[in-house]
């Protein structure tokens, strides 16, 4: 999960990157604009995996930690 919200929050990024330097919405523009259902239903999910993201900043280093300790101590038995 901690991936697929990762990339979603990537390409919202890409994304607002080109409205910005380019006044460009490649969502919109490729689902039929900004009112299209499709492209709501993809800005709603870009969104939660944003929201879903904020939990990597408090989560992801003690993750790696767990991971890496057990695969230690599973190399040694």
């Amino acid at each position: 999960m901690d991936k697929l919200s990762l990339l979603l929050v990537i390409i919202g990024a890409i994304n607002w990157g080109l409205v910005g330097l380019f006044q460009f919405d490649l969502i919109a523009f490729l689902f039929g604009g900004q009112a299209a259902m499709v492209s709501r239903v993809l800005y709603t999910i870009v969104g939660a995996a944003g929201l879903w993201s904020i939990s990597l900043l408090f989560t992801g280093h003690e993750r790696r930690e767990e991971t890496t300790h057990a695969a230690a101590d599973g190399a040694g038995a």
